[in-house]
Parts: C-alpha cells; structure tokens; sequence
C-alpha cells in the first residue's frame, strides 16, 4: 500500500474503527438459538402458549430425556451430562451416595446439592408469547422439567372418569398448553399451567402439518452417547472441581448450577430467566474448555 493510499483510507478509518467498537461491545451469548424459554417479568412471572408438536421423522419418541450434574467447587464448575442417562456408572453418583449413606445430615446436603436434575426436550410452536411476539408461528427446542412432565403424563392418564385421555403431542387430537409461570416462596411454580380442549393444529392443514413435521430438530443428539464423556474423564473433572475430600464445599451465594438454571427448573435468587439462562451457558463452555 502506498503512503498516498494509506493517507486516503485514514480519512475513512474512523467509521471503520467505530463500526468495529460496536461489534466488540456487543454482549456476547452462549445460548443456544433452538432453544424458546418463556420471558419472565420483575415478579418472575410468565405467559404464552405453546404447542407440543409429535416425534420428528424417523425418531419415536416426541421427547428427549436425559439427566445433569451442576454444582461448583473450589476448583471451578462441574457442569456435564450424567451418564446414568445411558445405564451407565456416573463417578458423582457414586460419590453422592457415599456421602448420603455416611448418616450425616450435613453429608445429605452436600449430596443434594450436586444431585443429578432431570430434563426433558421436546419440539414445541409457540401459538401465543406475549413477551416476544416475534416467535409466534415459529419452531424452538423446549427443556422443560419434571412438573411440566407431569402435566404431560396427567393429560394422557388421567385421574378421573369424567376426564378424556389425550395425546398432547398429536398434530390433530392434541391441546394447546397454557404455560404458567409464578415465582411461590422463591421458586418457580407451574401448577397453574393447562391444557386446553383438544383442537387440530394449523386447523387441520395437513400440508403445513407435513411442511411443520419435517422441519422439526432432531431429538436424538440429547440421548447420543458423543455428548456425554467417559467414567475417567467425569472422574478426573470432579476430582479437580472438588479437590481429595468430596465433602468440599464453596460458600459462594451461588454455588450451583440450579440457582442460575433456566425458568424451567427450580430458581432461588431474583435475577431475570435470561440473564440466568445466558449465565448458565456461559459456565458450560468454561466447564467444556
């Protein structure tokens, strides 16, 4: 480049120095795009109605079902997939159940908090998000827990006579789900989330229920074995987490991965369900590094 050149550029080098500035400043996510979570307001509380949509092409199952650990140590996060999941030998299980029958209640504690959480992920629509109206229409990955599970497994068997028995996931005899959020006693609370009568989705279009069905995400990575790392390594990371004693424990305010999880799982501190989903990617990555 000749100096002539380089004294025409500098002219216009400030726009480009301050378009890069903007781009650097910008805050960085680690969360995944497929993924949809209701946006909670100040009181922790939330609205939108989804629809659970049926097993992809090629798969069996509307849902995916596997199990984590998250909990931190002195020696930084442990935040992986608990090969339980595959009928496999976990080394924090084995650890957990150590200090659960050594009959300290302390030990109990301890145990608890590094206890392995359950989670579901299904293909949902979002019908109605008011927070976000965007996403209506849309596709999205939903990880949701045990008592969204529950309501689930209550619409299909249900505890009453007079009640009808209904698959949720079903394109054409399926339901609405009005998602509910409240914050009870400091935890996210989803009791007051139903379905709705039963209805065809699309109002029964079946080639945009063909066109839905085969742009769906694939279900089976959650459960594939290449996500979840080998008894050595898993033994190796909480070894450097925990340090020789298992009964290690930090006095950090947020100490596990729970208290920073998404709104689908049980919430104890006032943060915003995004800010604490984006948190909770940010140490998987660091914990994966």
């Amino acid at each position: 480049m000749s100096f002539a050149d380089f004294k025409k550029r500098s002219q216009s080098s400030i726009d480009e120095l301050t378009k890069k500035i903007e781009e650097t400043n910008k805050k960085e996510s680690y969360t995944d795009d497929r993924f949809w979570r209701p946006e909670l307001d100040k009181s922790s509380n939330g609205y939108a109605v989804i629809r659970f949509l049926p097993a992809p092409e090629g798969e069996d199952l509307p849902f995916a079902k596997y199990y984590s650990h998250g909990f931190q140590g002195k020696g930084g996060w442990f935040i992986e997939n608990c090969p339980t999941t595959l009928g496999q030998k976990c080394p924090v299980c084995e650890s957990n159940s150590e200090l659960w029958n050594s009959g300290v209640e302390k030990d109990k504690d301890i145990a608890r908090n590094r206890k392995r959480r359950m989670h579901y992920v299904s293909n949902i629509l979002i019908v109605s998000d008011p927070a976000n109206p965007q996403n209506e229409g849309k596709t999205f990955l939903y990880k949701y827990g045990k008592r969204i599970f529950d309501k689930i497994n209550e619409s299909m068997n249900p505890e009453f006579e007079d009640e009808d028995a209904i698959n949720p996931f079903d394109f054409w005899n399926g339901a609405n789900f009005k998602l509910k959020v409240r914050k009870v006693a400091g935890f996210i609370n989803y009791d007051k989330s139903e379905f709705e009568s039963t209805s065809a989705l699309l109002d029964g279009d079946d080639d945009k229920l063909e066109e839905l069905w085969k742009n769906q995400y694939s279900l089976l990575e959650f459960t594939n074995v290449s996500n979840f790392k080998s008894y050595d390594d898993l033994k190796t990371k909480r070894d450097t987490v925990l340090g020789a004693d298992i009964r290690q424990t930090v006095s950090d305010s947020v100490s596990t991965a729970e208290t920073i999880e998404d709104s689908n799982t049980t919430e104890s501190d006032n943060t915003s369900s995004n800010e604490d989903t984006d948190a909770l990617s940010y140490f998987e990555k660091l914990a994966n590094e």
